[in-house]
Formats: structure tokens, C-alpha cells, sequence
């Protein structure tokens, strides 16, 4: 009898409450909002920057997560290192794909965010992607764009911002919109594509001079930068690829 009675328990299930707050993070935010309602920016807050939070531009009621990748990439070296020497993670190799893929940037102008993106990805991928970008509501190239592409080396001028018509019915791997407007009207596309989305603000968006408004673009960059990075990454796993090409 007793030792049925240790193997019926043995392979019990904790209650799914116990399961969900037995986490330390996950319990800390439970006993924060047991003390004190709190702002989403407060909670995010006790996630130690890993994820932060923004208003759509879109729909100021909605709001976009997002999670800081690169530190993410960080914290898993250090914790690696302290564990044991031969833990440390090392950068990923200069991934040249084999395999060829189609990627379509949108945002609502094509002007700045959709066209620094589609640069970059073409500098770091070379001939191996296959990208273009589109807007919602085409205007011309914003001077900060170009300017700040020319900083890594890209020359955008002669780049014509283009209709979301004039890639409707292409096909495409990865469809990623930049800006939380032409998120809500994005069309479908043949294949279907994987969907991503990106809510990045319009670094001309709170006004002002070229020259007050060029730190906002130079961060747009850096950040799409990064992204673009992790994207090459993940382009790289769904092909199956770990080694550069030729190697």
C-alpha cells in the first residue's frame, strides 16, 4: 500500500498556478502587482532592459514589445565564461548563403526606415538576398536617410521610393513591415511569405531641423542594423546553413 500510494504521487502534476508562479521572475511580478497596481513600464522595467515597450503609432492604445536581442547574445556569453572557460561563446561566422532568399521591407513613405533597411541588407548579404522595399504612401527620400546610409559606406540619392502596387502579387520568403501603420493595411502576398514585424518609430516624426532630428536617424540605423543581423541569422538556420559558402 505505501508504495503504491509514492508512485501514484511521484508522477502527480502540480496545480497549473503553482507551475506558472513558481518562477523567480514571474513571482516577483506577481508580488509586485499584489503591492501596488503598476504600469506596463514599471513591469518591463523589472525585466532589466531585456524587453521594452512603445506606443503604436498607429493606434495609441496598442503597444509593441520588443526584445533586446543583443544583450540577450551578451548575457548568454557572461553566463557561459562563469560556467566554465570553454563555454564562451564565440561571434557567428560571416554567414554567405548558399541558398537564396527574397525579402521585402514595407513602411508608410518609403522614404527613411524601409530603404535604410533594404540598403543594409543588401550590403551585408550581397547577391545572396534578394531585396526591395515599397510604402504604403510613397514621398520622396528623406535627406537624413541618405545621409546617414553614406556613413556606412551606401549611396541611396538615386533610389525612387516606390507603391506597395508595385510589388503586390511578387513572391517573397520574409516580409517585414518597419512602421505600425502599414502593419494594419499590409496586403497578402503569394507563397505566403513568413510575417514579421518590426515597430520602429519614424525618426522625422517629432519634427524639427535636419540637423535636431539626425541623432534619431543615426539610431534608426544602428538598430535596423542589428535586426538585419539576427534576420541574416535566421535566414542562415531555415536553409540549414552553418558554414560560409565554399567552406
Amino acid at each position: 500500500m505505501y508504495f503504491r500510494l509514492v508512485t501514484v504521487w511521484q508522477h502527480a502534476t502540480p496545480p497549473g498556478f503553482l507551475r506558472l508562479a513558481g518562477h523567480p521572475l514571474r513571482w516577483r511580478l506577481l508580488g509586485e502587482l499584489a503591492h501596488s497596481d503598476r504600469q506596463v513600464r514599471e513591469l518591463t522595467g523589472l525585466l532589466g532592459g531585456l524587453v521594452s515597450a512603445r506606443r503604436s503609432s498607429a493606434d495609441r492604445r496598442d503597444a509593441y514589445y520588443s526584445i533586446d536581442l543583443a544583450r540577450c547574445g551578451e548575457l548568454l556569453t557572461e553566463a557561459g565564461a562563469v560556467l566554465h572557460p570553454g563555454l564562451r561563446l564565440i561571434p557567428p561566422p560571416d554567414v554567405r548563403f548558399a541558398a537564396h532568399a527574397r525579402v521585402l521591407f514595407l513602411c508608410t513613405g518609403n522614404s527613411t526606415r524601409s530603404q535604410m533597411a533594404e540598403a543594409l541588407l543588401g550590403q551585408q548579404a550581397g547577391h545572396t538576398v534578394e531585396v526591395a522595399s515599397a510604402g504604403s504612401h510613397p514621398k520622396p527620400l528623406h535627406p537624413n536617410a541618405i545621409r546617414v546610409m553614406r556613413e556606412y559606406g551606401i549611396d541611396i540619392a538615386g533610389r525612387q521610393p516606390k507603391h506597395l502596387d508595385t510589388v503586390a502579387g511578387r513572391r517573397f520568403d520574409y516580409v517585414i513591415s518597419l512602421c505600425d501603420r502599414v502593419r494594419e493595411i499590409c496586403p497578402e502576398f503569394p507563397g505566403p511569405p513568413e510575417v514579421i514585424h518590426w515597430s520602429i518609430p519614424d525618426p522625422a516624426a517629432g519634427g524639427g531641423s535636419d540637423a535636431e532630428t539626425y541623432p534619431a536617424f543615426r539610431a534608426v540605423a544602428a538598430g535596423l542594423r542589428t535586426r538585419i543581423g539576427f534576420l541574416l541569422g535566421r535566414i542562415a538556420d531555415t536553409a540549414g546553413l552553418s558554414q560560409p559558402a565554399g567552406g
